[in-house]
């Protein structure tokens, strides 16, 4: 039997557009927001994408809706096209998160990053380190 979060994900999945890493960095360079869902203790201790804004999950929703004045800076007010790229870990949060705000926002270009930071840093992509900045 598949347990409920295994049908969730791979219906999210179905619906989302995955970047592998490698793309999900040309997406950056056309101007896509990067959004790093993973949590402070993990950016602190694996590193973090050069670029990449930091969005707890918890507040995801409010930082992404492009109608409301707590929006991130870097969303255009009302722009529901703004392509915005979201990379948790190893990319299981990232794609539920993806399906979510696309249903619920309303937003039409969410991806996520397939294998997350994780594939990121193991494609040999810009990663920086807060611990040897100091």
């Amino acid at each position: 039997m598949t347990d409920q979060v295994s049908v969730l994900l791979h219906h999210a999945r179905a619906r989302i557009t995955r970047h592998s890493p490698h793309e999900a960095a040309d997406a950056m360079r056309r101007g896509a927001l990067l959004v790093d869902l993973r949590p402070t203790e993990y950016r602190w201790r694996f590193g973090e994408v050069p670029g990449a804004i930091a969005v707890s999950r918890h507040v995801l929703e409010w930082r992404l809706d492009v109608t409301s004045e707590h929006r991130l800076k870097e969303l255009r007010a009302g722009d529901r096209d703004q392509e915005i790229v979201l990379m948790c870990n190893e990319g299981y949060t990232s794609s539920l998160a993806a399906y979510q705000v696309m249903s619920q926002l309303g937003l039409t270009r969410v991806a996520d990053v397939t294998g997350g930071f994780t594939a990121w840093r193991a494609a040999g992509l810009p990663t920086v380190s807060r611990l040897s900045a100091g």
